[in-house]
């Protein structure tokens, strides 16, 4: 009889209709997130329309008109006006790169396996407080601080390396590309350092006491655990930290003398001039079809942009294996 009863009650249990928990937050959370998502591919849409209706009279355009129009291309082809300006964002953003990826990777190590809790924690802080500075006083320390300071190193590499090209033909002051590039290294250090920490900080415990039981010392170990378990997240801080390289304006604007070279001599002056900075400083005064080809270099950034993130995609869909989920 008694079981009976508990059937019974169990049954009655399981047929009793009950309200999910959580089930209006789950819908409200979809509706957010599908609307977050929308409204950025609207926006990128905008923004890619905005830009190919502007800049097409400036494809469209023949050699005598913008002859006539755009003094600021010097009798140049479109494509003659912009690959100067695309080797140069290039060339700036990947010593930048070269520079602060290290520098990265080395901080986030410090300040996730290496450094006292106490200590590290404030140097989280600090890296993180960096990237909140502008550009415009990352600019200012350049040109007030770092000029005057890489100058004697510069000399030396001109007097004793000048037969390479790339040392070559230095004169003061350092308003060259390379000095650019330390301060954008500086800039997206600490975007890549704060995306790098996090990754390692995911890393799973299992994985690095196994490694250490083994026998590994703590090297030894984020050699084996750490970096190859956080490689798809180094590259895409490396990514990001491009991304902010390669539009960065003011800073580059700032310290760097303008010129338009394919020239590989990275601490001569008056060689180089990146897309962004080009623009802020010839777009207060361009009107009509001068605006139109700065619109025009605008699309060639975002296209480069573009392609950057694409290619970075590429690469961690290929590196899957190394991804928290395995």
């Amino acid at each position: 009889m008694a079981a009976s009863t508990s059937d019974a009650t169990q049954a009655s249990v399981a047929v009793t209709a009950g309200k999910a928990p959580g089930r209006a937050g789950n819908r409200i959370f979809s509706v957010l997130a599908f609307g977050a998502g929308t409204v950025i591919m609207t926006v990128l849409a905008l923004v890619t329309v905005f830009l190919v209706r502007d800049s097409l009279p400036a494809f469209l355009a023949d050699q005598a008109e913008l002859d006539e129009e755009v003094g600021f291309m010097r009798g140049k082809s479109f494509l003659a006006y912009v690959t100067p300006l695309v080797f140069g964002t290039l060339l700036s953003s990947l010593i930048a790169l070269v520079v602060a990826v290290p520098l990265s990777i080395a901080v986030a190590l410090f300040i996730s396996h290496f450094a006292p809790r106490r200590l590290a924690q404030g140097l989280g802080y600090l890296v993180d407080l960096l990237a909140a500075i502008p550009s415009v006083v990352y600019g200012l320390w350049g040109f007030l601080w770092l000029v005057p300071l890489v100058d004697p190193v510069y000399r030396w590499l001109t007097t004793h390396l000048g037969f390479i090209p790339l040392f070559a033909d230095y004169q003061a002051p350092a308003k060259n590309v390379m000095t650019a590039s330390l301060v954008l290294a500086v800039m997206i250090l600490p975007i890549i350092t704060a995306t790098v920490r996090e990754v390692f900080l995911q890393t799973p415990t299992l994985h690095e006491e196994a490694s250490l039981a083994l026998g590994a010392t703590r090297y030894e170990m984020v050699r084996q655990a750490v970096l190859p378990f956080a490689r798809s997240g180094i590259i895409s801080a490396s990514m990001l930290g491009l991304g902010r390289a390669l539009g960065e304006t003011m800073a580059v604007l700032m310290i760097m003398s303008s010129g338009l070279s394919l020239s590989v001599k990275v601490l001569a002056a008056g060689q180089h001039q990146t897309i962004a900075a080009n623009i802020a400083s010839q777009f207060r005064e361009a009107f009509g079809l001068s605006r139109e080809v700065l619109l025009a270099t605008g699309l060639v950034l975002f296209v480069i942009t573009f392609l950057v993130n694409f290619l970075a995609r590429w690469v961690i869909a290929r590196r899957a294996e190394f991804s928290g989920a395995n």
